[in-house]
């Protein structure tokens, strides 16, 4: 067989490949935004204004926790789990400098305090506002850490 051949296979093996990938991201993303209570969610471990670090994903609602996954990752296991009773919002602000192009265009910036390493989240107005009123509606005898 020439070496064309062997190429021309090689390159169709890795174009089907990579349609295989984009189809099994785009299936999870699809199964887990099902789930319900799922939105855009980016994440940063950084506390500071830079377009560095944002993270990409898909924030869904749980009873006792926000699961946080990566929109390019194939993991059904979220990266992030924020206990409702950990979490604490430490004010909102819009985007400066870089991070304009860092994160979806019209998120809001909440900066957070708990055990994770996770500093700022950046989402809509409108899941900023159900991210609130999930936290606050906590099961009677547990602690509710919110401050905006």
């Amino acid at each position: 067989m020439p070496l064309w051949w062997w190429l021309l296979d090689s390159l169709l093996f890795v174009v089907v490949l990579l349609v295989l990938l984009l189809v099994g991201l785009l299936v999870r993303g699809r199964l887990l935004a099902r789930s319900g209570g799922a939105f855009d969610m980016s994440v940063t471990r950084g506390a500071d204004a830079q377009a560095r670090g944002w993270m990409h994903g898909l924030a869904v609602y749980g009873d006792t926790e926000l699961r946080w996954f990566r929109t390019f990752s194939l993991s059904w296991r979220p990266r992030y789990r924020f206990v409702r009773g950990d979490v604490q919002i430490d004010g909102r602000r819009e985007p400066r400098g870089d991070e304009v192009h860092a994160i979806h265009p019209g998120h809001l910036i909440v900066g957070t305090a708990f055990a994770s390493d996770v500093r700022q989240f950046a989402m809509s107005p409108d899941a900023l506002t159900g991210l609130l009123s999930w936290l606050e509606s906590s099961p009677p005898g547990q602690r509710v850490n919110n401050v905006l």
